[in-house]
């Protein structure tokens, strides 16, 4: 039996199953939303299976995205860094991830915590797209906009609209499954 799912997800293995099991799931940890707001300025430049295939490369070189830890990194540790293959080797992008880690303890200071921070641009709940195909689906919205003018003001790096919108579509604050995948309407329901 086919199961009828998002056709990018059909690249790769990899891709089909977060595509499955994390796409559009709603996560409210504010280390899950600073390990995928990484990720996602990470990609640019790049294809998102290059990424998935370092997510665990990222995990263990950033301290599973523990931001108290990654926020006090040196110079060293950042120019071990850029040798290790398991991660894009960008200087900005690093220096970027330590600079944004800093950026969510100010946000967790100021709102309570990066959850509530970032899930304000969608009014704490995921916004509910009824997508026929994925050439409807757009790279950027006004909440993403919304988003990154707010990001880049308060010192946030790597982040653009299309980053923030990827971001957005990642951790479920937009369901854009296109209405013929399975997880859809699972997605609805979270």
């Amino acid at each position: 039996m086919m199961t009828n799912r998002c056709t990018w997800a059909n690249a790769s293995a990899e891709e089909k199953k977060y595509h499955d099991e994390e796409w559009g799931v709603p996560i409210h940890n504010d280390c899950l939303l600073f390990e995928a707001l990484t990720l996602e300025g990470a990609q640019a430049g790049l294809s998102w299976r290059t990424i998935l295939n370092k997510r665990e490369g990222y995990r263990l070189a950033f301290d599973y995205f523990d931001v108290h830890t990654v926020s006090q990194y040196s110079e060293a540790k950042k120019q071990a860094l850029m040798q290790n293959p398991a991660i894009v080797r960008n200087k900005l992008k690093v220096d970027a991830t330590v600079i944004n880690a800093k950026r969510v303890i100010a946000m967790q200071a100021a709102h309570g915590s990066f959850d509530a921070y970032i899930w304000s641009f969608v009014v704490n709940k995921p916004v509910q797209k009824k997508r026929q195909q994925l050439s409807n689906v757009p790279v950027t919205s006004m909440e993403s906009d919304e988003m990154n003018r707010s990001l880049k003001k308060n010192g946030f790096k790597f982040t653009g609209s299309t980053t923030c919108y990827a971001f957005m579509q990642a951790v479920g604050m937009v369901n854009d499954h296109v209405i013929s995948c399975f997880r859809h309407p699972k997605c609805k329901k979270l």
